[in-house]
């Protein structure tokens, strides 16, 4: 979608025009002087720029976003697990007169967390003609309050709790998996950016040759005019403004997609994409070199805070927890139930006290279970291990691989500083020779193919220069990328 100027004015991030100023953005680059940036410094659209907007907008950024209130969630899902839960139900058959029953049972039952234990209270009235003697209660009902504790399986861990530390422990992998995803959306947007950054200085480099052929083109046509040169020299020279012209064209449309790619990442506030303005230029590249002591703190990151790593650690501490819950299914089922019990108008004092809440007044049930060969148990046991086993593996190759990644781009990252030095050495003396071969052509010791020849070169050579800073700066983004981080100092798990 693209959006007015008006609208694209609005977003603060966006480089802005003047109204009235449509005169062609400063060449950025030059053949024979020293470079130097754009005089409009409004209309840069630098890198801190996208990131602002890549990070409050962009909808992958929100999309990860969820990824810890979905965690949080499950987490209070879990929690429900240990909620109290009053249950209640009433049934009676009255029928030719005869009361057959009226069954009324109320039961609030408390879980706790330390032992699987249970706690209960409740009140049933069961009273009527045909009730079965052993659940019958006096006519205002029996209340009770106890207890169900599992003296076998289920006292160390159970469902609940085994649900509810692995649903927590998930929240840290998602917050790495979160972490992950915003790295790997900055990471294309950054490449990206310093794509546009290298269209556009093609652009403008081939731009300006055009412009210095064309302006040696004009020259060389007087003068063959005026007999003071061949014409076949004005020939060769309108060959070069033609073959830069084709060149241009083509790099407009380079350039065109280019910005395009990069809007990709450009959204507002209000969700809406919004396209790079054709009027703003790129940054300067800082080419920030990274340093010994920084190398090692971002190998660091990498072989001990990676998202990557975190989760796969988070990974393995929920298995334990699952592996700890099977390794309790091995054990028998005991559960002791047990309740005081009261009349159920108790709070009348002429009632005997032997009707209280007392030791002589109770409900007591003890349940056991135990399979005979605990096959299914043992299987899910070794399954989980197995699992705990390939997480433990997975971390290992994954943190040698992350690491050994860090070392192979920062080594790629020092090759560009070392070939961008030697780089400028060449341009440097390519334009000491360009500058000759002009002098030698103005006292006409030279011919108008050396001087094209010369100054393609050093086009060629300054292209080269840009695509490896351009390189140099993507370069830079993959190695904090596979250290697990955007920028060094911040903890990768913390990051928006």
């Amino acid at each position: 979608m693209s959006l007015a100027f008006g609208a694209q004015a609005q977003l603060k991030s966006l480089p802005v025009r003047a109204p009235g100023t449509g005169a062609p953005a400063p060449l950025q680059t030059h053949q024979l002087a020293a470079d130097r940036s754009a005089t409009d410094t409004a209309r840069v659209f630098s890198l801190q720029d996208l990131a602002e907007l890549v990070f409050a907008n962009h909808p992958v950024v929100k999309q990860a976003a969820l990824l810890s209130a979905d965690a949080q969630a499950q987490v209070q899902q879990a929690r429900g697990g240990f909620d109290p839960k009053l249950g209640s139900g009433f049934d009676r058959k009255l029928f030719g007169g005869t009361d057959y029953y009226n069954l009324w049972g109320n039961e609030l039952k408390v879980p706790l967390w330390p032992g699987g234990i249970d706690l209960k209270a409740s009140y049933d009235r069961m009273v009527g003609t045909y009730v079965n003697p052993e659940h019958r209660t006096p006519l205002n009902g029996l209340a009770g309050v106890g207890v169900s504790v599992p003296l076998g399986q289920g006292l160390l861990i159970d469902a609940r709790r085994s649900t509810l530390r692995q649903a927590r422990i998930m929240m840290t992998a998602a917050e790495a998996d979160k972490v992950k995803q915003i790295n790997e959306v900055w990471l294309q947007a950054a490449k990206d950016y310093w794509n546009w950054y290298y269209a556009y200085q093609q652009s403008e480099l081939i731009r300006e040759g055009v412009e210095l052929a064309d302006t040696r083109f004009r020259a060389t046509s007087r003068r063959a005019i005026l007999g003071d040169q061949a014409p076949i020299d004005s020939v060769e020279a309108r060959i070069t403004v033609q073959d830069r012209l084709v060149q241009s064209e083509q790099l407009q449309v380079e350039l065109q997609n280019a910005r395009l790619v990069l809007s990709n990442h450009l959204w507002n506030k209000d969700a809406q994409p919004v396209e790079l303005p054709t009027y703003a230029v790129p940054q300067v590249p800082r080419l920030t070199a990274v340093d010994t002591t920084q190398f090692a703190q971002l190998q660091d990151l990498a072989s001990n805070r990676h998202p990557t790593l975190i989760k796969l650690d988070a990974k393995i501490r929920q298995l334990g927890i699952e592996e700890r819950y099977q390794r309790e299914m091995l054990k028998p089922v005991i559960n002791v139930t047990g309740s005081l019990l009261s009349r159920g108008d108790f709070y009348r004092p002429e009632l005997p006290g032997y009707y209280d809440v007392g030791w002589n007044n109770y409900k007591l049930g003890v349940d056991f279970a135990f399979p005979l060969f605990l096959r299914k148990e043992r299987g899910k046991l070794q399954q989980t291990r197995l699992k705990v086993l390939d997480a433990t593996l997975e971390q290992q190759q994954s943190r040698r691989t992350i690491v050994n990644q860090v070392k192979a781009v920062y080594n790629t990252l020092k090759a560009y500083e070392r070939q961008l030095t030697v780089q400028a050495q060449t341009i440097a003396n390519q334009r000491t020779l360009l500058q000759a071969e002009l002098q030698k052509f103005e006292l006409g010791e030279s011919t108008i193919f050396l001087v094209n020849n010369r100054e393609t070169k050093l086009i060629d050579l300054r292209l080269k220069q840009e695509s490896m800073r351009a390189s140099y700066e993507k370069t830079l983004a993959e190695l904090y990328y596979y250290a697990g981080t955007r920028t060094l100092g911040a903890e990768p798990a913390n990051e928006p």
